[in-house]
């Protein structure tokens, strides 16, 4: 298994270089850079990534890919703002997308991951096609790189992603499977929404939450072990179906006590996998 945590871009590679050492000292080999900022997405920034990747030595296992426009993080205004899903956004969002991708491309990033929205529940829903059509552009582009484009869960449930895979039809279509969001959003168990996901399971964000309050708010991030993520019922469906591959810790908090929590969340985890795979485990 290897463990890895985000990497948030910075506005200058002196930032960047900064958080990935703390990365790197904290023993962590492993990475996802995310970005929301389209306009740092050059030749240049890529090459001093790539650059300090290789100084110290961590391996980026995808990149997050954000993009342009408002984004509101609740159930009134997020179905209105978030991803592909809003007609208004769409354009510029998938030239985002597809920038992102070429962006990750100079730096041998196979895995594209975004935020796609509300996705509608009915596939009759008159906004459900060209959605799919907007990423399906998406996911040929990144075909053409050789990439895979990952959808992060949380806004939409299993089967409404499942059925969104099935009509844009590519073969290049992943999860990173973030088991706090299923719970904040009110979608599902992340443990249930394994058995439906499957094979398409690319990645993770291991974090932990508390369930909505309210039907206006998200539910709380929390520390891992400290919210309602059913992890063990999580890691033994991940390990029933043959998954041995990216973990990254995500802990949406600023300061010294991020890192804190991420280096107590590890040890949780280690301890919880190496309970549950036994033998088969090899941590790194």
């Amino acid at each position: 298994m290897k463990f890895g945590t985000c990497l948030i871009l910075g506005d200058n590679i002196e930032i960047t270089e900064k958080r990935l050492k703390i990365l790197c000292d904290n023993g962590f080999k492993y990475c996802q850079p995310q970005s929301w900022e389209p306009w740092l997405w050059t030749d240049e920034y890529a090459a001093q990534l790539d650059a300090l990747f290789k100084k110290y030595d961590v391996t980026p296992t995808s990149f997050w890919c954000g993009w342009e426009g408002p984004k509101y993080w609740n159930f009134y205004d997020g179905p209105l703002t978030l991803g592909l899903v809003p007609p208004e956004y769409r354009a510029v969002r998938v030239k985002n997308l597809c920038d992102g991708a070429d962006f990750a491309k100079k730096m041998g990033i196979t895995d594209v991951v975004t935020h796609m929205g509300f996705i509608p529940e009915n596939p009759y829903d008159a906004n459900f096609a060209p959605f799919c059509a907007a990423v399906r552009h998406v996911a040929e582009h990144c075909k053409k790189n050789d990439q895979w484009l990952l959808f992060e869960t949380g806004q939409e449930t299993p089967v409404t992603m499942l059925r969104a895979f099935e009509q844009i039809g590519t073969d290049n279509l992943g999860i990173n499977l973030d088991v706090a969001n299923l719970m904040c959003y009110g979608k599902a168990n992340p443990a249930d929404a394994v058995c439906i996901f499957g094979k398409y399971v690319r990645n993770m964000h291991a974090k932990d939450t508390l369930f909505p309050a309210n039907g206006h708010d998200l539910g709380v991030e929390m520390p891992i072990g400290k919210g309602v993520v059913p992890f063990r019922a999580v890691f033994e469906r991940l390990h029933e179906i043959g998954y041995n591959a990216n973990v990254t810790i995500e802990r949406e908090i600023e300061g010294d006590q991020q890192i804190v929590d991420i280096m107590e969340s590890r040890a949780f985890l280690e301890g919880l996998l190496r309970d549950i795979y036994g033998n088969d485990l090899e941590i790194i």
